[in-house]
């Protein structure tokens, strides 16, 4: 399995095809999610196909979006599908990449290591300090895109309400972002106190 010839070309793909108005599911979305997997399988020991398997499905997870917003996972799924055979991947290993894609459709639910892994990598911003950042960058998205359009009050009540709802689900990221998580709650709440 060539995993550096898939990722060079998903990343080509990404790059040429994507949206330029997808502020947030962009090709910086795609690498944070992979340099995030490789982080956490690192500190949980995740090693051999299981660690090729998640960095291909990261680098993967939201290729779909080329095709499709809404469930971009179900076509992100395809394309990986089509591409990754020609990289020496068997049917077994697009199966697991393909139920580690599914598994980040929200609500997450994963079952396993390896699920909790990739869901945690998707939603690592919401624990960073650059979580502001990336939250603008999808409101701006969803404007642009009519997705949604939000006032900013509505848009801070939807953070709110997601941040409370979230939890990581491997102890790395537990560890490493649950506090800064908590403060960027507060930081909104604060906001919101003080209008």
């Amino acid at each position: 399995m060539n995993l550096y010839g898939a990722k060079e070309y998903i990343l080509q793909l990404l790059k040429t095809e994507l949206n330029p108005t997808l502020y947030y599911h962009n090709i910086e979305h795609t690498l944070d999610v992979y340099q995030a997997v490789c982080r956490l399988n690192e500190l949980e020991g995740i090693n051999g196909d299981a660690k090729l398997f998640l960095e291909t499905a990261a680098l993967f997870h939201d290729a779909g979006m080329i095709i499709q917003y809404d469930s971009h996972e179900v076509a992100s799924v395809s394309i990986a599908r089509d591409i990754l055979p020609r990289f020496g991947f068997s049917d077994d290993a697009l199966n697991e990449i393909a139920r580690l894609i599914m598994v980040t459709k929200l609500p997450q639910n994963p079952n396993d290591i390896y699920g909790k892994i990739l869901c945690d990598a998707d939603l690592d911003y919401l624990g960073r300090e650059d979580f502001f950042i990336h939250a603008f960058k999808l409101r701006v998205e969803w404007q642009v895109n009519n997705i949604k359009k939000t006032t900013l009050k509505e848009w801070f009540d939807i953070q709110i309400k997601f941040l409370t709802a979230h939890a990581y689900f491997t102890p790395s990221s537990i560890s490493l972002r649950n506090e800064q998580k908590y403060r960027n709650l507060e930081e909104i709440r604060h906001f919101l106190n003080h209008q």
